[in-house]
């Protein structure tokens, strides 16, 4: 089940949603023979794959190059693409162009970032027939506004913001909203009071569903290591080990054998 009614169906059932992110073919066609229910082409991306400081670095081209890829090799997931840094503080006009290039790329909905200054553009992304996905708490679009990388709505008035928020964008037509690095009674309370699922990261265990991602999952990175991360596999001591056996190979003549040859 690949559309919007799967994710109807988890909140209905109270069966949580998997959601993680995806950048390229390769990583994409082996997620499509997971049980993963949906994936995000993150603006993460800026940082992951091209080794920026923050994803404020990420574009329209950028995210619908990296969006098509994915949608070539993903054909039964579900395709959460990021409205990039602007795109949607721009205007109207500016934004319905992003949202036609992401579509367009192969996107089955899109997932912007903040509420209060953009609630009219996201209610009109969604009377013009798209699907969009909120996204609260820690925005790292934002991230000088908020001082960096840090737990959000800790203090009331900061918790309160959150839930008020929510209960916009599921008003204007939200089907769904990514709560990033809350506490985790903030999560369960905004949870409880929406009609639409929420996927936390960092934002506690009674959220309907949680995000992470791909990388930081697998482990590739051994440097970040924040506290809502499980890393399921080190792939970084593999991959490292198996290029150094591979070096090695190569420096002894014991690659290629015989039987690697025409």
């Amino acid at each position: 089940m690949n559309n919007l009614a799967l994710f109807e169906l988890r909140k209905k059932e109270g069966v949580p949603i998997s959601m993680v992110t995806c950048y390229d073919a390769w990583s994409a066609k082996i997620l499509d023979q997971t049980n993963v229910d949906c994936l995000l082409v993150g603006d993460s991306l800026a940082e992951i794959v091209h080794g920026f400081d923050s994803t404020i670095h990420a574009t329209d081209e950028m995210m619908a190059l990296h969006t098509a890829a994915v949608a070539r090799s993903a054909k039964k997931k579900f395709i959460v693409a990021d409205m990039p840094f602007l795109s949607c503080s721009r205007g109207i006009i500016h934004a319905m162009k992003t949202v036609e290039k992401l579509m367009r790329a192969g996107a089955n909905a899109i997932k912007i970032e903040g509420a209060s200054h953009q609630l009219e553009i996201i209610e009109h992304i969604v009377t013009s027939g798209i699907p969009v996905m909120g996204h609260l708490g820690l925005q790292p679009q934002a991230i000088h506004n908020l001082g960096g990388n840090k737990v959000q709505g800790k203090e009331k008035a900061g918790a309160d913001q959150i839930l008020a928020e929510a209960k916009e964008l599921e008003r204007v037509g939200c089907f769904s909203i990514v709560l990033e690095c809350i506490p985790k009674e903030l999560g369960e309370c905004v949870t409880q009071n929406l009609k639409i699922p929420t996927i936390g990261i960092g934002a506690g265990p009674k959220t309907d569903g949680q995000v992470l991602v791909l990388h930081d999952l697998l482990g590739l990175d051994e440097n970040f290591s924040p506290k809502f991360l499980r890393k399921y596999v080190h792939l970084h001591k593999i991959v490292s080990s198996a290029v150094d056996k591979y070096h090695a190979d190569v420096r002894s003549c014991e690659f290629p054998s015989l039987s690697e040859c025409y």
